[in-house]
């Protein structure tokens, strides 16, 4: 029963890890072939995936109907510097011999004794500290990693908000390119002269004048007769004749 029990918890290890190995390869894959148009949130995608894969894996081993592997003992029958065409198949090209070079390291059933050591020093660690001061400990961490969330979060809404100040049109394009053309090509002017400005300027009204259309046309064009008087002639528009009240 037990045989048959390992037997079944070798396979769901093996089909475990191999749906982890065929995640990583395709991560890896997208690493180092599309990496110029990998997005962020691909990437989250692939670690939660991993991680998903990792935290089934480690319910498998936690299972209580799972043997203590660390209980069994893998001892190999044969070894040899030959290559051998089975291993390599089986590794899928990984181990081309089973030497006693690579044995110790693949039919190691525990860590590294320094990395064995480290655990034993944080079980031994974490058993002196008392259910008190360890829930303490966690509420301070939840506070710590609750401000920097809200950190991060309040410095992300700042920047989304700062680029949409930056990227507001602030003006009309076709009202600036419509005024541009009117100042420095006259498109779109009208051609008319407003009311009163055309005709003589009628004598006997005090202060009547003439409505200047533009300056640059004003031409001085003397009287015939009248030498020390002249008559203005501003934008094609007649003044009062000389000697009328009311010029």
């Amino acid at each position: 029963r037990e045989e048959k029990q390992l037997e079944l918890t070798l396979e769901a290890l093996i089909s475990q890890v191999a749906d982890l190995k065929n995640s990583l390869v395709s991560f890896i894959y997208k690493l180092e072939n599309e990496y110029d148009r990998l997005a962020w949130p691909s990437v989250l995608d692939s670690f939660a995936l991993l991680s998903g894969q990792l935290n089934t894996l480690n319910k498998v081993l936690k299972h209580e109907k799972t043997p203590l592997l660390r209980n069994q003992v893998i001892i190999p029958l044969v070894l040899s510097p030959d290559r051998d065409e089975e291993i390599m198949r089986q590794t899928e090209g990984r181990v081309p011999v089973f030497s006693h070079e690579v044995v110790p390291d693949h039919l190691r059933t525990k860590p590294d004794p320094e990395v064995e050591e480290q655990e034993k020093q944080l079980i031994t660690d974490a058993a002196r500290i008392s259910p008190d001061v360890a829930q303490k400990q966690i509420q301070s961490l939840n506070k710590m990693c609750s401000n920097l969330l809200e950190k991060i979060s309040k410095e992300e809404r700042e920047s989304e908000s700062g680029g949409l100040r930056q990227n507001k049109q602030t003006f009309n394009p076709a009202d600036t390119n419509a005024l541009v053309a009117a100042v420095a090509f006259g498109k779109g002017l009208s051609n008319r002269r407003p009311p009163g400005s055309g005709g003589s300027v009628q004598s006997g009204q005090p202060g009547a004048g003439a409505i200047i259309a533009g300056a640059s046309g004003m031409q001085q064009v003397p009287m015939s007769g009248a030498p020390a008087q002249q008559q203005p002639m501003l934008a094609g528009v007649q003044m009062a004749q000389a000697g009328q009240p009311g010029k």
